[in-house]
């Protein structure tokens, strides 16, 4: 196994921060309250790879991101 370079490691995690950015902004606009979302954070594993560790989440909170994502998928032909 090789050690992660810092140019993949700043890669990763401004990939990381961009996502969490992009899910706090839609939590928000859908009209969660700050406080359900703040805790997400943006992560880099060893290997470079950008996740965004989002915790428990509520299970109301969960059932209205589904709705919503139902709301904005494609139509099935």
């Amino acid at each position: 196994m090789t050690a992660l370079d810092m140019q993949q490691w700043r890669d990763g995690r401004k990939a990381a921060d961009d996502a969490t950015c992009a899910l706090k902004e839609a939590l928000a606009a859908c009209g969660f309250p700050e406080h359900q979302y703040r805790h997400a954070r943006p992560v880099v594993t060893h290997s470079g790879r950008p996740y965004v560790h989002f915790g428990l989440v509520p299970a109301a909170m969960v059932e209205k991101i589904a709705e919503a994502l139902r709301r904005e998928a494609p139509s099935k032909p």
